[in-house]
C-alpha cells in the first residue's frame, strides 16, 4: 500500500501560501488548502476547505476531515502596518498552539510553521543573523512569533512531532499588498507619480516570493528541525531596489529618496545567514533579486487595473 503524503496548507490564499500549492503538488503531495473567505481560482487538483482557524471547532473539524500527514502553517494576522502591534497576534499564537496539538493528535507527523526575522534582536548590527543569534523581539508581532516557536519546539519534542520553523526575512513579488515597498514604488511610477521614499540606506535581505515558497517546500520535505532562516543571504540597500525598479520603468526622475523620514529606531542592517538552508535543507535561491524584480514589475503592469488585495 502506497503512503499518501497529505499536506494541509493554512494561509493558502495569502502572499506565500498561494505560491506554494503547485510546488507541493509537483513534490507528490495531496494538497489541502484552507481559505477563510474565497478559494483561489485556477488551482486544479487542490482541495479547498473553508475554516476560521481562530475557532477551535473549525480546527478540529478540518483535521478530522483531512487527516493530514504534513502541515504547512502560514496563516496569521498580516494587515500591512497594523500587524506589528495588533492584539490579534496573541489570538494567532494561541490558535497555532491548538492547530499543532490537534494536528499531532490526528496522526500528523511533520509540521513547518512560518516565523519571522522580527524575532531577532535588530539592535545587534551583525553582518548576518544566524538561527542562534540573540532573539529579543521589539514588537508584539515578533514577540508572539517567538513565543509560539518556543512552545512548539517544546511540544514537538515531548510528543514526537517533527517540527521546523522557517524565519522569513524580506520578500517581494506578484500579489504583494500594494502598500508595501516594492509594489508601492512600482505603482507610483506606473501612474507617473513621484515615489516618495525614505533615504533607502537601510540594508536588507530580499528574496523573491517564488523562492520563499520553494524554500518552505524543501524544508517541509526535509527532516531538518528547529529554526531555519528563509532569505537570500545577500545584503542589498533598499535604495538599490528602488533604483532598479525605476530603471526598469525608465522613471528615475520620479524617485524621491529622503522624502519620507527614516524612523529613529530603524535598524541599519538585517541580513540572513542561510547556512542551514543551504547545507542542511539543501536549497538555495533560484532567482536573483533583479530577476525577481523583472517578474514583479511585469506582473504589476499586467494586473494593476483589476488587482485587489
Amino acid at each position: 500500500m502506497n503512503f499518501v503524503k497529505r499536506v494541509l496548507v493554512t494561509g493558502a490564499t495569502g502572499f506565500i501560501g498561494r505560491n506554494v500549492l503547485a510546488p507541493l503538488q509537483s513534490a507528490g503531495y495531496e494538497v489541502h488548502a484552507v481559505h477563510n473567505d474565497v478559494p483561489l481560482p485556477n488551482t486544479p487538483g487542490v482541495l479547498w476547505h473553508q475554516a476560521n482557524l481562530l475557532e477551535t471547532s473549525d480546527i478540529k473539524k478540518i483535521m478530522s476531515e483531512v487527516r493530514p500527514t504534513h502541515l504547512l502553517h502560514f496563516a496569521w494576522y498580516a494587515a500591512p502596518g497594523a500587524y506589528w502591534t495588533s492584539p490579534l497576534n496573541r489570538s494567532w499564537k494561541e490558535a497555532t498552539k491548538t492547530l499543532l496539538t490537534v494536528f499531532k493528535e490526528s496522526g500528523g507527523t511533520r509540521a513547518v510553521c512560518a516565523g519571522t526575522c522580527a524575532e531577532y534582536d535588530w539592535t545587534l548590527g551583525q553582518d548576518a543573523l544566524s538561527e542562534d543569534s540573540l532573539q529579543n523581539p521589539s514588537t508584539l508581532y515578533g514577540q508572539c512569533k517567538h513565543e509560539t516557536r518556543l512552545w512548539a519546539e517544546e511540544y514537538s519534542k515531548k510528543n514526537g512531532l517533527s517540527f521546523a520553523w522557517g524565519r522569513i526575512f524580506f520578500l517581494f513579488g506578484p500579489n504583494e499588498a500594494p502598500q508595501r515597498l516594492v509594489p508601492s514604488v512600482i505603482n507610483a511610477l506606473l501612474k507617473k507619480e513621484p515615489a516618495l521614499c525614505s533615504s533607502g540606506e537601510q540594508v536588507r535581505d530580499f528574496l523573491f516570493v517564488d523562492d520563499v515558497a520553494a524554500a518552505f517546500c524543501a524544508l517541509l520535505q526535509s527532516s531538518v528541525e528547529g529554526a531555519v532562516n528563509i532569505g537570500s543571504g545577500e545584503a542589498i540597500a533598499v535604495k538599490d531596489i528602488i533604483w532598479s525598479i525605476a530603471e526598469m520603468l525608465d522613471r528615475r526622475d520620479l524617485v524621491n529618496l529622503g522624502a519620507r523620514p527614516t524612523a529613529v529606531n530603524e535598524p541599519a542592517r538585517i541580513v540572513a545567514d542561510i547556512s542551514r538552508l543551504k547545507n542542511e535543507v539543501g536549497w538555495q535561491p533560484q532567482y536573483t533579486p533583479q530577476e525577481g524584480l523583472v517578474k514583479t514589475v511585469t506582473w504589476w503592469k499586467e494586473n494593476k487595473a483589476q488587482y485587489r488585495y
